[in-house]
């Protein structure tokens, strides 16, 4: 991840170099499959051994687009609130009636997992010499699951591992970004229409979610070590591992990292006071 963050860098500086002020629109982004495949290239370089899942991912404010490739079993979901009176039939909630939900806060896009077989990821990977044998879980960048979505205003991003996934429902990853949104007055009472209101009259709360987005992280992390070693959760580890014939209960014990990211606007003039 250092090499991509390395990577990453570099463009960014030859791209305003190479790119004529008022053109920006036009420069070419690197993709998140080139900035994998460059690092696993330089890690290659330095005789590093060993083997890693990957996911990387890049917002693209121009386009109002994530563009990313995973690797893996780590992956991205999206949550945004769908109002249910203007959902479509692909967009409706099938699991609690209209009268029974708290908010319209959904999953709008969820990643694929890449996996060779259960609980058995592709990965990059480096032992020293290159491997040709195809019956292997070691892949290349140009392997990985890659494409772009586009995300909307007041959309919240989750980037993580399979520590989080392996033991937190993602209805339940939802109502916690739900909390985080309540707790710091991005939503009240899953009321949109007052958010766009507030939209309107210039609030964003840019900088207030700047300071708090860390906070989310943080508590899906929590969610994710509590149930892993609850021995008497059906997590959803637990859940695959017998449909796969592997006597499982409770959690999944495992490293866990999460990015999380909300989409606003603009910071305007005392946005942060604005609620």
């Amino acid at each position: 991840m250092q090499e991509c963050e390395n990577i990453l860098r570099e463009a960014a500086t030859k791209g305003k170099k190479n790119v004529e002020k008022g053109d920006e629109k036009f420069r070419r982004q690197i993709s998140p499959a080139e900035v994998m495949a460059q690092a696993y290239e330089r890690v290659k370089a330095d005789n590093i051994i060993g083997s890693s899942t990957a996911c990387v991912a890049m917002f693209d404010g121009l386009r109002h687009q994530l563009h990313f490739s995973n690797l893996g079993d780590s992956g991205i979901i999206v949550l945004r609130h769908i109002d249910s009176n203007i959902a479509g039939t692909l967009k409706r909630n099938t699991t609690k009636a209209r009268t029974n939900r708290q908010s319209d806060l959904r999953i709008a896009f969820v990643s694929q997992q890449q996996l060779r077989s259960f609980n058995h990821p592709y990965q990059l990977g480096w032992t020293g010499e290159e491997i040709h044998n195809e019956d292997t879980s070691f892949k290349n960048a140009a392997d990985s699951c890659t494409t772009s979505i586009h995300v909307r205003r007041g959309d919240i991003i989750i980037m993580a591992t399979d520590g989080l996934f392996d033991n937190v429902e993602l209805e339940d990853i939802a109502s916690v970004s739900l909390e985080w949104e309540e707790k710091n007055g991005f939503i009240r009472d899953g009321d949109i229409a007052a958010r766009e209101k507030r939209w309107e009259a210039g609030s964003s709360m840019t900088n207030h979610s700047a300071e708090v987005i860390e906070d989310l992280a943080a508590a899906l992390v929590k969610r994710a070590r509590e149930n892993s070693t609850n021995p008497n959760i059906e997590s959803p580890f637990a859940i695959l591992a017998k449909e796969n014939d592997i006597m499982w209960s409770g959690g999944m014990p495992d490293d866990c990292t999460v990015v999380a990211m909300h989409v606003v606007g603009a910071p305007s003039s005392g946005d942060h006071n604005m609620s």
